[in-house]
């Protein structure tokens, strides 16, 4: 079919977005999102969770099954594989995240490192994986990339504990250049973000001559992120490779401001969720218009924005599985639009966490309060659920 007569997409078709899930597991779903939609019983939630595990009471058995199932795909990489396989017969690729948080030494830096080179080797062996990801923080001291940011000189030290860092952010992207797997580097925040993105953008001078294998992220809640595509897409075009971007709203409003008031620097956040919404689908724009450098991903909830990004697609005569553009969303969060997208011909993936139990809850209850904060979100996930369950009660 050519990309001008893409079928149409509608994110409210229930029967396609949960075509994976059980009736059992629905219901499973509708209790766990009816809890989350509780501000109080998610605060309370996550504070006992927090000192269960502390005091090491035997409530991991129902952890695994409840939150971690909904949101997570396993321990392991080998415990994700169901996972992974089930999602690749709606054709969804995973992107496998490892989601513990580092301890801040050589010994755990090294750890999370060798855990990423294995997410890459799965994925040169899996035709369901077509991202890798890490975050810098988790291979890299982050009061070292602050110094380096704020200009101030480092130790000796400091300085070869960075260009460890380095050598492991290398090996990474090395590996990924090696098999022809793309890797994420996710953004972080601002006040060291711009040392992750030149260390991001050697990588990509480096491994990004033939295609996008490198690709950095860019939070569109911050005012000066599509200026910084900008700037990037300049660059990669003088300097001869390939631009990837994946492009999110944001994940630290609330640190960000709060440090911004704190150190007495301007917030470099939007001021309203309108304007974030605007230059979000303005970074679509100019992603679609220069696709001749720049592969990106739209890693959004939102469902405005993934619609437009069809759209331009059809515009721009790019049919739906152009290897260039993909849409990303959360495992265990807005399956209309993943399973919806995926059924039309659209790349599409999910971000699947996993790691210990224990070292995952941090993620885990971050995903819970965000899923309060964020106007409407669990609502809509609670909707969407309820709609299908009633569907399928009609249908028998």
């Amino acid at each position: 079919m050519p990309a001008t007569q893409a079928a149409p997409i509608s994110f409210e078709n229930t029967a396609i977005a949960f075509a994976g899930k059980s009736d059992g597991e629905l219901r499973r779903m509708y209790a766990l999102f009816a809890a989350m939609n509780s501000n109080s019983l998610v605060k309370t939630g996550s504070g006992l969770m927090n000192l269960a595990l502390k005091w090491r009471l035997p409530v991991k058995f129902a952890i695994k099954q409840t939150i971690f199932k909904q949101f997570c795909g396993g321990e392991t990489i080998r415990e994700c594989l169901p996972v992974i396989e089930e999602l690749g017969r709606y054709h969804i690729g995973t992107i496998l995240d490892y989601s513990v948080e580092g301890e801040g030494s050589d010994k755990s830096f090294d750890a999370t490192c060798n855990e990423i080179l294995a997410t890459i080797d799965m994925a040169h062996r899996s035709t369901h994986i077509p991202f890798s990801v890490f975050k810098v923080t988790g291979v890299a001291d982050s009061d070292i990339l602050e110094k380096i940011q704020a200009g101030k000189a480092l130790s000796a030290t400091e300085k070869a504990s960075f260009e460890r860092s380095k050598n492991r952010i290398n090996a990474i992207c090395e590996r990924a250049h090696q098999y022809g797997v793309r890797v994420f580097v996710d953004a972080e925040e601002s006040w060291f973000q711009q040392t992750i993105d030149d260390l991001t953008y050697e990588m990509m001078a480096r491994y990004n001559r033939e295609s996008a294998i490198v690709w950095n992220t860019y939070q569109l809640y911050r005012h000066d992120r599509l200026d910084a595509i900008k700037h990037a897409a300049d660059v990669a075009e003088r300097e001869g490779y390939y631009l990837g971007g994946k492009l999110v709203r944001g994940a630290y409003l609330e640190k960000e401001s709060r440090v911004a008031a704190q150190r007495g620097y301007t917030n470099p956040i939007n001021p309203t969720k309108n304007a974030t919404d605007a230059l979000y689908d303005e970074a679509l724009h100019y992603c679609v218009e220069r696709v001749e450098r720049i592969s990106f991903c739209a890693g959004t909830h939102n469902e405005a924005s993934s619609l437009l990004l069809t759209e331009l697609m059809q515009e721009h005569n790019l049919r739906p599985g152009d290897s260039r553009i993909w849409f990303a969303q959360l495992y265990g969060m807005s399956d209309n639009l993943s399973y919806n997208l995926a059924d039309a011909g659209y790349n599409t993936a999910k971000y699947v966490p996993y790691g210990p139990v224990e070292a995952v809850m941090p993620y885990l209850l971050r995903r819970a309060n965000e899923n309060t904060a964020i106007a409407g979100q669990s609502s809509r996930e609670f909707l969407l659920i309820q709609k299908e369950m009633a569907r399928r009660k009609l249908a028998k």
